[in-house]
């Protein structure tokens, strides 16, 4: 098949039609391209494709020296210049408003996406993946198929030095897990490693189900990786909804610390943090700035986390009702608040919906996951009295449908949306959306 690809989607393909006018989803394309495309599967309304071959280069196409980039599903956009990145992450949040969310005056609502950082070595995190072939065991990274492992020395996404000692960090990494776990017969369902370049904190964190451990022997094989912090995470239950039992400290410090946005935060491997810490600054201004705190508000930050947006709320106001439904994250918290000595924070352990605290409000952050708000949470949230709200989202199509219905209610209007890019070479975008009290 001979294609034009007309732009990228919410997704590692970019989309072209066919002469008859069927959408064909292009994997190994950008934007611009005319390539050779070989048919991967045929659907009544859509078919899927992979590049073969590029006949005619888009503009916005670039070179990547990362040769890995094209077999593994972590960089599908490292083709694409980063200004046209940009851009197309804008229109994708725009798009989802229009069609999701039926709002006629997105154009108008969505600023251009902002770029906090680097399009590489951006990230605080990687994550190896795990997979055994009899006795041989081997740690490395999806491919685009999503279930295929492979081995990777280098990752310039993390923010490590291109060269040095530090450079070789996943390659060293992986090798001595893979050791590890093949001479034990040992069983990791992934590894994490979180890196911050500026507390100078290397926390290894090797999840694995609960059972017998060689706590020695990963002792010794990562003690010349410079680990501040070596965890085991434990835990149980179906594949499909694995829990934490449990964090042992192997050595170190037991947990992970980054500054951010003045504050020092420590947390725990399990507990979330943005992987760009540049970008998650940002969206602590642009909260701030949509939200404009006062020294006599109240305020309240519902899925908050280990404290990104509460410790700085803390700072500037009265008091600050905090919920957090998972456990490791209201024990970060916490934590955080005991360490920065701030005593104004009701931080609350539970589900949104059925912890919504009972103070009224003046202004309010909301940070939920990818499922966004339950329909409850909107309704009660429009029955504040706070002169604004701002919604920070990770995905465009719940934050539409969350939006619309803050809409129907008609207690809140929509100011502004605001596209920040914590994700370079990837089709993921966060917003930061400022609702104001009609």
């Amino acid at each position: 098949m001979k294609l034009a690809i007309e732009r990228m989607t919410y997704g590692p393909d970019a989309i072209a039609h066919t002469p008859e006018g069927k959408t064909v989803f292009v994997s190994g394309a950008v934007a611009g391209d005319v390539v050779e495309a070989e048919l991967v599967s045929d659907g009544k309304s859509f078919s899927k494709a992979r590049t073969v071959k590029v006949l005619e280069p888009s503009p916005n196409r670039v070179a990547c020296e990362w040769m890995l980039a094209d077999v593994l599903g972590c960089a599908p956009w490292a083709h694409l210049a980063r200004a046209a990145q940009l851009e197309a992450k804008r229109t994708n949040v725009v798009d989802s408003l229009l069609r999701v969310g039926h709002l006629a005056d997105a154009e108008e609502l969505v600023a251009p996406c902002e770029a906090p950082s680097d399009g590489w070595r951006y990230r605080n995190k990687a994550e190896l993946a795990f997979v055994r072939d009899g006795r041989h065991a081997t740690l490395g990274m999806y491919g685009t198929d999503g279930s295929t492992v492979i081995k990777v020395e280098d990752f310039p996404l993390l923010d490590i030095p291109a060269k040095g000692r530090e450079s070789k960090l996943v390659k060293n990494v992986s090798g001595a897990l893979s050791y590890l776990a093949s001479s034990h017969e040992l069983d990791i369902e992934r590894v994490g490693i979180r890196r911050s370049s500026r507390t100078r904190d290397l926390e290894i964190a090797i999840w694995t189900p609960t059972g017998a451990f060689p706590r020695a022997q990963a002792r010794r094989v990562l003690e010349n990786v410079g680990a501040t912090s070596l965890v085991r995470v434990m835990t149980k239950g179906p594949a499909k909804a694995r829990k934490v039992a449990g964090v042992e400290r192997l050595d170190g410090a037991g947990s992970w610390t980054e500054r951010i946005a003045g504050n020092v935060m420590r947390l725990s491997a399990p507990s979330f943090f943005q992987v760009n810490t540049l970008g998650a600054e940002r969206l602590v201004d642009l909260v701030l700035d949509a939200l404009d705190p006062q020294e006599n508000d109240i305020a309240m930050d519902l899925y908050s986390g280990a404290g990104t947006f509460t410790l700085p709320l803390a700072r500037y106001t009265s008091f600050v009702d905090a919920v957090e439904s998972y456990g490791p994250a209201v024990r970060d918290l916490r934590r955080n608040l005991e360490d920065a000595r701030l005593d104004n924070v009701d931080a609350v352990g539970g589900d949104a919906d059925r912890e919504f605290p009972d103070d009224e409000a003046d202004i309010i952050v909301v940070d939920p996951p990818r499922a966004g708000l339950a329909e409850n949470v909107v309704r009660q949230l429009s029955e504040q009295p706070a002169r604004a709200i701002a919604y920070v989202s990770c995905d465009p199509a719940t934050l539409a449908r969350d939006l619309a219905r803050f809409r129907e209610l008609g207690t809140y209007e929509i100011a502004s949306v605001t596209p920040v890019d914590l994700f370079p070479q990837t089709f993921h975008v966060e917003t930061v959306t400022k609702l104001v009290r009609r």
